[in-house]
């Protein structure tokens, strides 16, 4: 018990908690992204569900730690570019990410509910996201287990921050869900990001590091600039609903 006396062990448990739940918002909009084609009532369920699938994901890989750095050496040379299973996972998890961002603003664009590699019923229409927000889970929480390990040395505290920071994006997913769906514009502006998430995904399977700050700051600002936009559209159209004349209704006899 002397561990919770220990103010290290404290100060790495909220920093990697609080860093965990930053690099799962992209993996939360994601899930909401690809939830959000299901019938409501599935919703809740299947989201549930996938940031469970998350959790126990990043808990496996953080149990198997030799094995997830050995992903770090080199499998083989493509023109004088070491190329490593960490480089092959980020980078078909970039690409993956880059067709399904593409996909999803193509039938926001288009209005399209259903496409033909989609299959019909819920059962099969449950199957085919939950294997989507695997692929998604196991890209993200790569690089979230690797970040992990390079900053705490201590099993049970990375295990127990990726609990706490699952639980608060699973309690936090419904209202993200929701948001998106009420606001067209701001999930056009959530793909965007997620492009730019693939690419620079994609970069660092080349060894490009393109620094998160910068990733961040832009979606930051983004969205910044956007919930302005939604405040002044919600006022323009409270102010033109209070604006507008009553209409009585005028019965006419013999009609």
């Amino acid at each position: 018990m002397e561990w919770l006396l220990n103010p290290e062990i404290w100060v790495a448990f909220l920093t990697l908690t609080a860093l965990e739940i930053v690099l799962g918002i992209d993996n939360i909009i994601m899930i909401s992204i690809l939830v959000s084609r299901m019938p409501k009532a599935m919703q809740p369920r299947t989201r549930l569900f996938g940031l469970a699938l998350a959790m126990i994901t990043r808990i496996m890989l953080l149990l198997s730690i030799t094995w997830v750095m050995r992903l770090t050496d080199d499998l083989f040379v493509v023109l004088g570019q070491g190329i490593s299973g960490r480089d092959l996972i980020l980078f078909f998890g970039g690409l993956f990410l880059l067709w399904k961002s593409s996909q999803e603003i193509y039938h926001g664009l288009e209005g399209e509910e259903e496409t033909l590699d989609e299959p019909k019923g819920k059962g099969g229409l449950f199957l085919y996201t939950i294997i989507q927000i695997a692929i998604i889970d196991i890209v993200f929480s790569l690089d979230s287990v690797i970040t992990a390990v390079g900053m705490v040395s201590n099993v049970p505290v990375m295990i127990a921050a990726i609990i706490v920071a699952v639980l608060v994006m699973m309690l936090c997913a419904g209202a993200i869900s929701n948001f998106i769906d009420k606001h067209p514009s701001l999930k056009m502006l959530a793909l965007s990001f997620l492009i730019v998430v693939g690419t620079v995904l994609i970069a660092e399977a080349f060894d490009v590091h393109v620094p998160k700050g910068y990733v961040y700051f832009a979606m930051a600002f983004s969205l910044a600039v956007e919930a302005i936009n939604i405040k002044m559209r919600t006022a323009k159209a409270k102010k033109k609903a209070q604006s507008e004349p009553v209409k009585l209704r005028k019965d006419v006899p013999g009609q």
